[in-house]
């Protein structure tokens, strides 16, 4: 804002006078900073509960005869704007003055603090005490005040919010570039990249739900914003810090563009190549240390995922043979275990927009089987599974393996690829020492894969022949019924529609050979009952002729 546009509004401020979300102070040489702590976070709650878009504290008019009568309250321009460090050093968490003006009214110097709206979902205090207002007064800010402002991060999609004075110049032209080309190959059946790529900006980012009519929305500054374009989202700080933990210490900070950055994080990250030995053989098979696309998968879950209100930061600690992701946030539809065996689909996000956004540019999949993906590459490659750590109900702390840890685990599953994932994911538990649930103890011990007495279970050296009937093992089994869903959403993808006849050619021959031909066809309906009633897939025939497509949104 101008000066004019400053005294202007300070005359009206001064024409409604004091209410919930502004107050005036004579404030002569001095005032104490923990009074004007108290004020900033009455005024920061009193804005969101409002709805306003800011508070305000003056100093410089007198409240009693409500005339201007100027301030000398730190007239040094350096030890004024000081005051916003002070205050952040003590409100938790940590926010404070959007901006903090000096105007002349009258030629009567006038102090006017800007105070932003508290975040959605978070109440802000001022060393451990919350404040509000009524109407004049300042007062504790009340147990139903508080729980008003927690149920909004129910609601409300901090992602989609509107940045006011953002635009198309805050978008890096290389994000920008990456997000035309990811988009393009999404939705090769749709476009062409040439289509694309000549489309102007706000075309794009309005297709690629990054912004809505051509308004700019968090979400796209998390994802193809400058650098310096993130003091936009402040309070809340949009970074990805890289740790490296031991042998040595060093770190990197990381901010937008993500859609770039979180490449640029994981290039950090060391990777070298393990060299396993075949069981009962001296052939080695080398593997990489860590897995890109599971690394980056887990790294986008945990932007997509992130309680970015919360004021914290996504975390990257490298260990010497682990890596641990921290993001802010508990998990936010359903458990790790359910998405690991393919049992979920997600029906709700944290942050909807980003999450859209994000699957238009094809950095994560919102049908769930990220978490399945990352959890099947891990068993390829013969190593720990993934561990989710939700102990800290506002956080989620992922470890990803890169090191052998019992070797008559990994020497199982390079002799027996034929094993599902329920049965590795048992005894990924069994070689960590953690209980597991009678009846997979019952089906490892029928199979003589794990020996021992509860609860000291350890997974069983491998024998001799557990290799000969390998290919029996698999035809007999066929595959996990969310292999087959993802057959069928992968056939629709890639051809548009596809009907009954087109899906039994499909999948008949990949289901188990011990199936009776009437049981493989109650199969693949069952399986595409599954998707209709998930929203991944609808009817666009009738019920005796169908014509399947991919439903709305999840192409």
């Amino acid at each position: 804002m101008t000066e004019q546009d400053l005294l202007d509004l300070l005359d009206r401020l001064i024409a409604g006078w004091e209410n919930e979300i502004v107050e005036f102070k004579e404030a002569g040489q001095d005032f104490s900073t923990g009074r004007i702590g108290q004020y900033f976070t009455a005024l920061t709650n009193e804005a969101n509960l409002r709805d306003a878009d800011a508070g305000w504290l003056v100093f410089g008019v007198s409240d009693k005869t409500r005339q201007v009568v100027g301030t000398s309250y730190r007239p040094q321009p350096g030890r004024l704007q000081s005051l916003k460090a002070q205050i952040a050093q003590d409100t938790e968490p940590s926010v404070t003055f959007r901006a903090i003006h000096e105007v002349s009214h009258a030629d009567r110097r006038v102090v006017m603090m800007e105070v932003p709206p508290a975040p959605d979902g978070i109440p802000i205090s001022w060393k451990g005490h919350y404040y509000a207002r009524a109407g004049e007064s300042l007062v504790p800010l009340g147990l139903d005040k508080q729980d008003q402002i927690r149920r909004q991060g129910l609601n409300r999609d901090w992602s989609a919010v509107l940045v006011r004075d953002a635009t198309v110049e805050d978008f890096d032209s290389d994000a920008l570039a990456e997000a035309r080309r990811a988009f393009a190959l999404k939705h090769r059946r749709r476009f062409t990249e040439e289509e694309v790529l000549n489309w102007p900006v706000t075309v794009f980012t309005d297709r690629a739900k990054l912004t809505s009519k051509g308004k700019i929305m968090r979400a796209a500054l998390l994802l193809i914003g400058k650098p310096e374009a993130a003091v936009q989202l402040s309070p809340h700080p949009a970074q990805l810090t890289w740790s490296l933990v031991e042998p040595n210490r060093a770190y990197e900070h990381f901010g937008p563009p993500f859609l770039l950055t979180t490449h640029w994080l994981y290039r950090r990250v060391r990777n070298v190549r393990l060299r396993l030995m075949w069981p009962g053989t001296l052939k080695p098979v080398e593997v990489a240390q860590y897995d890109e696309r599971m690394v980056m998968e887990a790294l986008h879950n945990a932007v997509a995922h992130q309680d970015y209100t919360r004021g914290g930061r996504i975390l990257v600690q490298e260990f010497a043979d682990h890596l641990v992701l921290t993001n802010e946030g508990g998990f936010f539809d359903g458990w790790p275990d359910e998405y690991a065996v393919g049992a979920k689909s997600p029906t709700r996000y944290r942050n909807p927009v980003l999450a859209q956004a994000m699957t238009e540019l094809g950095m994560i999949d919102t049908l769930g089987y990220g978490i399945f993906d990352m959890h099947n590459r891990q068993m390829r490659r013969y190593l720990p599974m993934p561990d989710y750590d939700l102990a800290e109900p506002t956080q989620v702390r992922l470890t990803i393996h890169g090191s052998v840890a019992d070797e008559a685990y990994t020497n199982l599953l390079m002799a027996r690829t034929d094993l599902p994932l329920i049965d590795v994911l048992a005894l990924d538990r069994v070689q960590k020492g953690l209980p597991i649930p009678e009846a997979a103890v019952k089906r490892l011990r029928q199979q003589k894969l794990i020996e021992g007495r509860r609860p000291h279970l350890r997974v069983a050296p491998m024998v001799a022949d557990a290799t000969a009937t390998r290919a029996g093992h698999i035809h007999a089994r066929g595959q996990d019924d969310l292999h087959y869903l993802r057959l069928i959403v992968d056939y629709l993808t890639q051809f548009g529609s596809a009907t009954r006849k087109d899906i039994d050619d499909l999948l008949r021959g990949k289901l188990s050979d011990t199936l009776t031909p009437a049981e493989k066809t109650r199969k693949v309906a069952n399986l595409l009952t599954k998707l209709r009633r998930d929203g991944h897939i609808r009817n666009a025939g009738t019920r005796t002729s169908p014509l399947w497509l991919l439903a709305d949104g999840c192409d």
